[in-house]
């Protein structure tokens, strides 16, 4: 996969943080920078996912509600003692 430059400014101690993990993983910076905003940003589009479900279930439950009639606990259950 294609891949672009960019630059951020971080904090010294993040960057000091970053140094750590890359020698300890023997891995590269940018691998770590990658790999975290991979994980930072699916767990952003699940929380938009989880959002939705909620809007979507508010929603639904006020069109139930909507379709109850005003005296749905005095109706008669067959069977309901």
């Amino acid at each position: 996969m294609a891949s672009i430059t960019t630059s951020v400014r971080i904090e010294e101690k993040l960057a000091q943080r970053l140094e750590r993990a890359a020698a300890r993983l023997s891995r590269g910076k940018n691998w770590i920078v990658t790999k975290a905003l991979e994980e930072y940003l699916a767990k952003v589009n699940q929380d938009d996912l989880a959002a939705e479900a909620r809007r979507q279930s508010v929603l639904v439950a006020r069109a139930e509600r909507r379709k109850k009639p005003d005296n749905f606990w005095d109706e008669d259950v067959p069977g309901w003692k």
